[in-house]
């Protein structure tokens, strides 16, 4: 069945502002309980696999569903998608505050992992979205923009979620939660317009991009290993200020939402620079080329002050590949199949990334920050190998 063109047609930046506040709500409500593991290991004496734990329930909510969120998408198309996405998001941190008012981990885990569920929609819908006004020429531009939702959203989750704590106790963040989470919902629901498809033949709409042709599964593969460095500097950079070098939880929050604000440049360099070379796939190398490095180097300086800015290069480095991962995607998916394909890659993203906090949390309370950041850097250079050679078959 072949979308009609929308009745009316909307500004592209209009909805590219519409799929990041989708984007930045749900990160920055599933961020929450990463930002949580200092309060909670060394204010409340859970260890660091046990919070670990906690914090990557938002992750298994959100891999389990990736997959259907993008098969829906293909299916009725993105405002649907997105809203009802949101309108999870909603009670997963209804849920969420219950158990955090109640003191009930598990309740409270639960919430945060059906806050997964519904963040998942916007993985794949706000993606399409951003495609599907945007012309090829700006897509990199605009994509990458988009993908800043998500330093973006740790950012702001950041900037409120350790002070906050300390001082008012995690059911007042779940509260924020909740009615950031109320706000978007209807922002989004007026506000999208799913961008019209190109008309094709019942056998166009059926070919599957994954058949005879590898480069998504091994831009899935690559992506899957960047993401581990990235999410290692996502959940233990705050409690390795505060524990290895002694700051406080508000400076090193302020640290840590600066360097998420740098990551967010970051993405809109790398998506510049790709549509300048017409190439999303050597961009991508050379990125993660420098995520190696700069873990190596995070390893070799972790005990000394220089240590700090190297993290917060890494912080930078390890979330630009992204943009241009999923926009290569995209582009070689094409439109009737980008939302399983987005579901694909982002499940394979987010699978290696639930792992993250608690396997890397047991590494650093054995082993300590720098083995960990030392034995990080193995994924990226591996996806280096694993990136195709351009993005055209």
């Amino acid at each position: 069945m072949t979308r009609r063109a929308p009745a009316r047609q909307p500004s592209p930046w209009l909805m590219l502002v519409a799929a990041m506040a989708a984007q930045v709500t749900a990160t920055a409500i599933v961020s929450a309980p990463l930002l949580l593991i200092p309060y909670l290991h060394l204010d409340q004496g859970l260890s660091l696999v046990a919070s670990g734990g906690l914090a990557a329930a938002p992750t298994v909510g959100t891999l389990l569903t990736l997959v259907a969120w993008g098969a829906v998408v293909d299916r009725v198309g993105e405002r649907i998608s997105l809203t009802a996405g949101l309108v999870i998001l909603v009670a997963g941190s209804a849920l969420a505050l219950a158990g955090a008012r109640s003191d009930d981990t598990v309740v409270l885990a639960a919430g945060f992992a059906l806050c997964g569920v519904g963040a998942s929609s916007s993985n794949s819908a706000s993606g399409r979205l951003v495609v599907g006004w945007f012309p090829a020429h700006r897509r990199g531009l605009a994509m990458g923009i988009r993908q800043t939702g998500l330093p973006l959203g740790v950012g702001l989750a950041a900037l409120v979620v350790p002070a906050w704590v300390d001082e008012r106790g995690v059911a007042s963040v779940v509260g924020l939660c909740v009615g950031l989470a109320v706000l978007t919902t209807v922002f989004v629901g007026l506000t999208v317009v799913d961008p019209p498809r190109p008309a094709s033949s019942g056998a166009d709409a059926a070919a599957n991009p994954y058949r005879g042709d590898v480069r998504l599964v091994r831009i899935h593969s690559a992506s899957a290993l960047l993401v581990i460095p990235q999410y290692v500097v996502w959940s233990f950079m705050l409690l390795w200020l505060i524990d290895r070098h002694g700051w406080s939880a508000a400076a090193a929050g302020a640290l840590y939402a600066g360097s998420q604000l740098l990551g967010a440049a970051g993405r809109i360099g790398a998506g510049w620079w790709s549509d300048r070379v017409g190439d999303r796939l050597g961009p991508m190398r050379r990125v993660a080329a420098a995520a190696t490095v700069s873990m190596v180097a995070l390893a070799l300086f972790d005990a000394t002050p220089l240590a700090i800015a190297v993290m917060v290069l890494a912080a930078v480095v390890t979330v630009a590949p992204n943009g241009l991962a999923f926009t290569a995607v995209a582009e070689i998916a094409g439109p009737r199949w980008s939302g399983r394909a987005f579901g694909i890659q982002n499940t394979g993203q987010y699978l290696t990334a639930a792992a993250v906090p608690p396997v890397v949390g047991a590494v650093i309370q054995h082993a300590g920050y720098g083995w960990a950041f030392a034995g990080t850097a193995v994924f990226p250079l591996v996806a280096v190998a694993l990136v195709p050679v351009a993005t055209r078959r």
